[in-house]
């Protein structure tokens, strides 16, 4: 069976005639970056960097029991949100490994998933394996739909003048149904690179006309476009898990650190008495930030050491931009996790120290 042509974004054309290097990522064809990730990174932390996020899935959900239908599936508290809410939560198997990490909107006539794009296939038909029984509409709308990431300090000064709605009224982890050059237009203000930030979704075929409207509205701040590469380095500053690398299916939320996003006291969802069994027997092991000595960088998959004993392996590492330091997370066991610990990463075959420091490295000020 031949394999499937890769998706583009509305935006594929201006990243392949700017210097965006395209790489296949999750059956879509992506920028990773444009100029190098560090000038990237640095853009987003001092003025704004532009990120096209079309290939994240967005899933709506309309109908009498759109919000029960929710809840029975992720581990956040659906029926709770407010109007204009956004929630993090997880969904999870039976046994409470983690399917995915997802954001809940709740807007007056409906709700929408955003999810990431490795797993949008996998959930969707997750959805439609579950879905029986529930009076809601549902229907993917990722195709039909491009969506954007403003990231950064200067993001609010560049978005705000376009936006039929004052951004300043939106909170962190809220959203808007507003309208930009009468396109009609979803806004929110989440963020994955410990920056402020917004979000926006409107029609695929206004995506290109949006994305070069913000480049010549920021051009006099330093914005720049930002690819996938400079994302991976940001949110891992910020301590944010990515799935396939602190979250998969042999993964539950309460050892990935997230259990605010866990509500076992509201409504039941798939996974929820898994949960409960492992809130109640404890974890065995945890989530822990790690600063190397010098400059090389613990990779995915490096063994971590405490007196030369295996502990535990690393998940991500890169050398940050903003502390200049190497940085990874890791999960070892919890006798080792305490902050201030004094470790070693092993990193083909020399032991690095490294030093357990409280998450996330970088907190914007």
């Amino acid at each position: 069976m031949a394999d499937e042509p890769l998706l583009r974004t509305a935006c594929h054309e201006w990243h392949a005639a700017h210097g965006g290097r395209i790489v296949d990522f999750a059956g879509w064809e992506m920028p990773v970056q444009y100029s190098t990730i560090t000038e990237e990174h640095l853009a987003v932390r001092h003025a704004a960097g532009l990120f096209d996020i079309a290939h994240m899935g967005r899933l709506t959900f309309k109908g009498p029991d759109a919000s029960r239908f929710l809840d029975s599936i992720v581990t956040n508290d659906v029926a709770s949100l407010k109007l204009g809410q956004i929630r993090y939560a997880l969904i999870t198997n039976e046994a409470g490994g983690i399917l995915d990490d997802v954001l809940v909107y709740r807007f007056e006539s409906s709700y929408l998933l955003v999810v990431n794009a490795s797993n949008r296939l996998k959930i969707v038909k997750w959805i439609e394996d579950h879905i029986d029984g529930f009076d809601v509409e549902f229907e993917d709308i990722t195709v039909s739909r491009f969506m954007l990431a403003l990231q950064g300090p200067k993001a609010l000064e560049v978005l705000d003048p376009l936006v039929d709605t004052d951004l300043t009224d939106i909170s962190y982890y809220y959203g808007t149904e507003s309208s930009i050059a009468d396109q009609a237009a979803i806004v929110s203000r989440t963020g994955y690179t410990g920056e402020d930030g917004f979000e926006v979704i409107v029609a695929a075929d206004f995506g290109l006309s949006l994305w070069k409207t913000l480049i010549e509205q920021g051009a006099t701040v330093g914005l720049k476009p930002a690819g996938l590469g400079c994302r991976d380095t940001l949110r891992l500053e910020a301590a944010m898990p990515l799935y396939g690398h602190e979250l998969d299916e042999s993964i539950d939320p309460l050892t990935a650190g997230l259990g605010f996003a866990v509500k076992l006291d509201s409504a039941d969802f798939i996974g929820k008495s898994a949960l409960v069994a492992a809130k109640q027997t404890g974890t065995t092991k945890k989530r822990i930030g790690l600063v190397l000595e010098g400059r090389r960088i613990a990779r995915e998959g490096a063994t971590v050491l405490n007196e030369g004993e295996a502990v535990g392996e690393v998940t991500s590492g890169t050398f940050s931009p903003t502390l200049e330091k190497p940085i990874a997370m890791a999960y070892v066991q919890p006798g080792c996790s305490a902050v201030g610990t004094k470790l070693t990463v092993d990193i083909r075959g020399k032991s690095i120290s490294a030093d357990v420091i409280k998450l996330p490295f970088y907190r914007r000020g």
